[in-house]
């Protein structure tokens, strides 16, 4: 085995013996170290992890790496610093934002608070350790952390309903902590995305841009494109078939319609990746 990824957290599972919650990590195992991209909302890691099904030992990572801010990707960070103790956890300095998604109450819809439970001064009382970082990082061998990822189609506008506060002002959230894995192997660069808040194709050309690779092997995680507009869905779509990726695995946001279009287009290229799915190079 050169790589293996495997989905510790998300909204659904294959079968008894894990758990799924909204939410979404996964577990990189490689011989230079093993690595943790996202913790979930906080209810399923530790039990997934130690699990009969998955057996993967947290205590055994190198790092985590946090993809952005919301609640269902860094609220596992307090069961695992309980779980295991000081732990070295990679970000944006964006990822402490308070965040916010309008989401129907009653009749309207409401600002509702969405960012990470924890402040940074917490968690840092509390054993993690944060390396801060804003562009292509390597954080093992072989393994990087994409940094802030520009904005390079035109098509990818995401989701409107997010917002941030920066400088005491509510505004659009910019997502410059919307960082994704890049991993160098063998078949070509496998990229793990959280939510893909700025967009798939825009996470596909920064990964094979700023590492010098042609070949995008394959595409596992969270895409967002259910709460995109259809000719978002339509032109990603598309753009994949031009990248011609050998394996796309996605998950949590994607959405069932649009998870089921890529599943007709992509035929067994395609695969959904619930609690348990695993890549392996």
């Amino acid at each position: 085995m050169e790589w293996r990824v495997t989905v510790l957290c998300e909204n659904s599972v294959p079968f008894p013996g894990v758990l799924g919650e909204h939410g979404f990590a996964a577990y990189i195992e490689s011989p230079g170290g093993n690595y943790l991209f996202d913790t979930g909302g906080g209810f399923t890691l530790i039990q997934n992890a130690n699990s009969m099904r998955l057996k993967k030992d947290l205590t055994k990572i190198e790092k985590v790496i946090l993809s952005h801010g919301h609640f269902d990707h860094t609220g596992g960070l307090m069961p695992l610093i309980g779980f295991r103790g000081p732990t070295q956890v990679v970000a944006h300095e964006h990822t402490f934002l308070m965040r916010y998604r309008l989401m129907p109450m009653g009749p309207v819809e409401k600002n509702v608070a969405i960012g990470i439970p924890w402040s940074r001064q917490y968690l840092e009382g509390r054993g993690v350790n944060f390396q801060l970082v804003d562009g292509l990082t390597e954080v093992g061998p072989s393994i990087f952390v994409s940094g802030e990822v520009p904005r390079q189609t035109d098509f990818e506008k995401g989701d409107p309903k997010f917002s941030a506060l920066i400088d005491g002002e509510l505004v659009p959230d910019p997502f410059l902590d919307d960082f994704s894995l890049y991993i160098k192997s063998s078949k070509g660069l496998i990229v793990v995305m959280g939510c893909a808040h700025t967009g798939t194709v825009n996470i596909l050309k920064h990964a094979a841009e700023s590492l010098g690779e042609e070949k995008v092997y394959a595409l596992l995680g969270g895409t967002h494109l259910d709460f995109c507009s259809p000719v978002q869905v339509e032109k990603t779509i598309a753009a994949l078939k031009d990248f011609e990726v050998e394996k796309i695995a996605v998950s949590h946001c994607t959405g069932l319609a649009p998870a089921a279009a890529m599943a007709q287009e992509f035929g067994r290229s395609f695969a959904f990746a619930p609690v348990s799915f695993s890549l392996e190079v």
